[in-house]
């Protein structure tokens, strides 16, 4: 049988579905590969040069790609195409960061004529300094980070060998106990250790935390770990208390409510991004000891402020961590070029065939505006569309009937408009969480949850992020950020923890049919179905009426 993919001059690749190696070549593509669209029968996916530099950085290379390439295409690869691969992939590591015994930071390349193309660039001029030779050029120190997102951008992404501060150490040991690191979580730990810095991108549910207390306890220096909020704080500090040797007095949080430096400190993004009269309050944070790692915790999530002084410490090792690389605000290179390239990636579909997180299915609601409704979105104005779309009534229905359906299963139902959360909650009597909810108010629910004192919770875009509810086997969407890929990879894992008696986790968008909110939701289904999960459809009317058809 001929091959399921079809490969472009323009860099993009056609997956056939249906066809018996589709699986297959799907999971040989997506290293290097971002999937663009995924209609029912032929998925698109593109090749980009930072999905390639990501690629060789965790250790594929130009032959790897290539061959795959051939050995899955139906047709004959445009040779072109193979040329602009294997170049691409060159490119990366050309240019080297290091130290030079005699004059410190140094940029350097084996081909002088690309040292003299970059030295061109009016923006790489401020940052270096005078010509050692033909192949080396010094570097001011305090240019490392911005030098090498510049780099990132012209084409030439340098490979850092420069060298980290090991920073103040602090013996940091692993618990002994019931557990072991599972084999993906110590190949995570094992590259990031390799390269000194970079990314590991993990499933929703599948230990990323413990990779970041195995990366601790390898190094046993003092960290500094960035959260999303003070709910993500508390959530890591328990886990370091349970895994490593750490105790209650070496782990500090820097949050809203309190400035704890400690040789183990969890600060949040929103208290570093706090501004007074213009100026950011606690970036000194990065200098109040001598750290020798940082860890990103959800790193697609990074602000833009944190990138700018992450550009000044390019000598401390820093660990990214994420469930996806996607930003929706394109500054994937920067990621790349500040925090490190890729160091390990694994299907999130291979995790759940070997049980480490549960199955689940997906599953697209289809509901209708009425007449009246209609109207009313007809005429608004392109930015009150969505608002209109996202609050159909029709929603409170389908929500009633899938509780009804999962009685007694541990349902989140997760939203992006408050109005409509507060309609909702009201509805069915459900707690709700959002922004708004005290810190300790949201902890007390969340732990009732937990336990099955509570099996409903209302929750805003709070809950997308670094809160673990592991006995959550129900998520109900009901809207969404516009068509953020990355949000919905994170609503899905926060039902990914594997259940005891090994259930199927279900998905559940509700989708406002012929709207934006159509639009919408198949961009953010994108990202997932990259990693193998499929969305049936159901028309909602089916659901509350049963198919009669059927």
């Amino acid at each position: 049988m001929s091959g399921p993919l079809i490969v472009q001059s323009d860099k993009t690749l056609l997956l056939e579905v249906d066809h018996e190696q589709f699986v297959e070549c799907r999971n040989a593509i997506a290293p290097f590969a971002e999937l663009e669209r995924s209609p029912e029968h032929i998925h698109t996916y593109r090749m980009t040069d930072l999905g390639l530099w990501n690629a060789g950085a965790a250790g594929y290379d130009a032959e790897q790609v290539v061959d795959t390439l051939i050995t899955y295409s139906r047709f004959p690869v445009p040779h072109s195409l193979l040329v602009e691969v294997a170049d691409t992939m060159s490119r990366y590591g050309r240019l080297q960061l290091h130290h030079h015994p005699a004059h410190g930071l140094v940029l350097s390349s084996g081909e002088p004529a690309i040292l003299d193309e970059v030295l061109h660039s009016k923006k790489v001029q401020p940052m270096v300094g005078e010509r050692i030779d033909r192949e080396t050029v010094r570097v001011h120190p305090s240019e490392r980070g911005r030098l090498k997102q510049i780099l990132v951008a012209l084409g030439w992404p340098a490979e850092d060998l420069a060298g980290y501060v090991d920073g103040e150490a602090h013996e940091i040991a692993l618990a002994q106990g019931e557990w072991s690191l599972r084999d993906y979580q110590k190949q995570a730990v094992d590259g990031f250790l390799a390269g000194g810095s970079g990314v590991v991108v993990l499933p929703c549910g599948s230990g990323k935390t413990i990779v970041g207390a195995a990366a601790m306890a390898d190094l046993s220096a003092t960290t500094l770990i960035l959260v999303t909020n003070t709910v993500a704080a508390r959530q890591w500090k328990a886990e370091l208390l349970r895994r490593t040797s750490l105790t209650d007095e070496e782990i500090g949080e820097y949050s809203g409510a309190r400035k704890e430096i400690r040789p183990v400190t969890i600060a949040t993004y929103q208290v570093l991004t706090t501004r007074r009269q213009g100026e950011y309050q606690h970036l000194d944070l990065f200098d109040a000891r001598d750290w020798g790692l940082i860890i990103y915790d959800e790193v697609h999530l990074l602000p833009a402020p944190v990138f700018r002084f992450t550009a000044d410490i390019q000598a401390r090792r820093r660990l990214g961590l994420t469930a996806t690389l996607v930003r929706e605000d394109g500054r994937e290179g920067d990621v790349f070029g500040l925090i490190g390239p890729k160091r390990y990636d694994a299907p999130w579909r291979e995790i759940e065939a070997q049980g480490w997180i549960a199955p689940a299915e997906c599953t697209e609601v289809r509901v209708a505006l009425t007449d009246s409704e209609r109207t009313v979105y007809a005429v608004a104005e392109f930015e009150d569309k969505y608002r209109l779309a996202a609050h159909a009534p029709a929603k409170t229905r389908i929500v009633r009937r899938l509780l009804a359906e999962h009685e007694g299963e541990q349902t989140l139902i997760i939203g992006q408009y408050l109005d409509q959360l507060e309609e909702l909650a009201e509805s069915l009597a459900a707690p709700l969480v959002t922004g708004k909810t005290p810190v300790r108010e949201r902890e007390r629910l969340f732990e009732a949850f937990r336990t099955g004192e509570i099996t409903t919770l209302v929750v805003s875009k709070v809950a997308n992020f670094s809160v673990d509810l592991p006995e959550a086997t129900v998520a109900i969407q009901v809207s969404g950020t516009f068509g953020s890929r990355q949000e919905e990879a994170q609503r899905l894992g926060r039902i990914l923890r594997p259940k005891a008696d090994g259930r199927t986790a279900h998905f559940y968008t509700i989708v406002t049919r012929e709207t934006v909110d159509a639009e919408f939701a198949a961009k953010r289904q994108r990202f997932l179905a990259e990693q193998g999960y499929a969305y049936s459809i159901v028309a909602g009317d089916d659901l509350l009426y049963g198919d009669p058809t059927a």
